[in-house]
């Protein structure tokens, strides 16, 4: 099987859509020989976080020496950025054998693109030698297909919000229990951001808190002040596995996350890219906009479950003008719908077609005023591309 044969018949799950279980990831490790079994598996939950997370912890692993996969999504500036071994996204003949592999071990059980990507990867990981793998959950935990892992060293529960509540449940601790749906037969982290009702259920779980106090002396890249937070839960899951503290400190230094308030400045502007999709995602993004001094242009799409109002009446008073935009995906906000809310908070809105077009029309207006670029992750892929290529 070719590279393109692969990803075709990757495509052709992606009709099945969402379809929660275990059933049908767990037959499919146990077709490729259970790699999950083979690697020391670091699962993360959460609303927000889950990303700048993984990357902190991996990259701590990296300089501890540990060979480490990381299994995150969705995509933010590429599909196979998803998909890593020491920071290096896989290459092209052991992708081909791990998915060609698991899409044949899935034949037959009806698998989702998801269930099949997730055993893919893991596969690929126990195929390359790794020792550890840092796996992103895709939505809630419980009934997640990333929960399917048999074994596990540490689960991490990063944040907790409303979000997805059609599936997840209306109530705080609905959420929490989908979360904490990953603790299974192993230790716990969970961020001390975690607060309220939330912070009560975890506490008779019995999990232990990283407090952001715990990330006070480390060199910390990544910008915002929640990134304070993740950092600080990656060093004490770090410290949980026993890791030299001299890695711990040089791995938080190293990390970087794409897509989190990413600062690109270029010879046509400055553009912050950030993929804050829920009200709590919103408020460290509001909070860096207001540490720059001046109102910001925006542009702004999201998809269709999100609580648009929640996320955009936070920046409202920060934006000079807003452009909307339909997020190129079938699970997108009607165009009218993303119009309306920009609308409501901003002063000025126009309406584009797409990224592109967004991008031109506010270079062509000139200014010095930074450019956001968020809503959706589905965004950020083609705004950089546009950027990178100068406009």
């Amino acid at each position: 099987m070719e590279i393109q044969g692969v990803l075709s018949a990757l495509d052709g799950l992606a009709v099945r859509g969402m379809d929660f279980g275990l059933k049908r990831t767990r037959a499919l490790l146990d077709g490729l020989s259970s790699p999950d079994e083979k690697l020391k598996i670091i699962h993360i939950a959460g609303s927000n976080g889950k990303g700048s997370v993984a990357e902190f912890i991996s990259r701590i692993l990296i300089a501890a020496g540990k060979k480490t996969g990381v299994f995150t999504s969705p995509e933010v500036f590429g599909y196979f950025g998803q998909f890593r071994i020491d920071g290096q996204e896989l290459g092209e003949e052991l992708f081909v054998k791990a998915f060609g592999d698991a899409l044949r071990a899935g034949a037959g059980l009806n698998a989702t693109r998801f269930e099949t990507e997730t055993a893919g990867a893991l596969h690929a990981f126990a195929l390359a030698g790794c020792e550890y793998a840092v796996v992103e959950c895709g939505l809630g935990g419980l009934e997640d297909a990333t929960n399917a892992i048999r074994k596990k060293e540490i689960a991490v529960i990063t944040s907790i919000c409303f979000e997805h509540t059609a599936i997840l449940g209306d109530k705080i601790t609905d959420i929490c229990r989908h979360k904490a749906g990953i603790i299974k037969n192993c230790p716990a982290v969970v961020s001390g951001c975690v607060s309220g009702a939330a912070r009560e259920y975890f506490e008779k779980l019995g999990v232990t808190f990283a407090e952001k106090s715990l990330s006070e002396g480390f060199e910390i890249t990544a910008v915002g002040d929640a990134q304070r937070y993740n950092a600080a839960t990656a060093i004490a899951v770090a410290r949980a596995l026993k890791i030299d503290e001299s890695a711990i400190y040089s791995g938080v230094k190293a990390a970087y996350p794409e897509g989190r308030l990413q600062k690109i400045t270029t010879k046509s502007g400055v553009y912050i890219l950030d993929g804050a999709h829920n009200p709590q995602a919103f408020k460290p993004l509001a909070e860096y906009i207001k540490s720059l001094g001046v109102k910001v242009k925006l542009v702004y799409g999201c998809l269709s479950d999100k609580d648009i109002d929640g996320c955009l009446s936070q920046l409202s008073g920060l934006v000079s003008e807003a452009v909307a935009v339909k997020p190129d995906s079938p699970r997108a906000m009607d165009i009218r719908e993303i119009a309306r809310a920009c609308v409501s908070y901003f002063n000025k809105v126009k309406v584009k077609s797409g990224v592109a077009d967004a991008l031109e029309y506010l270079k062509a207006c000139g200014g010095d005023a930074p450019t956001v670029i968020c809503g959706s992750f589905t965004l950020l892929k083609e705004s950089l591309k546009r950027i990178e290529k100068g406009l």
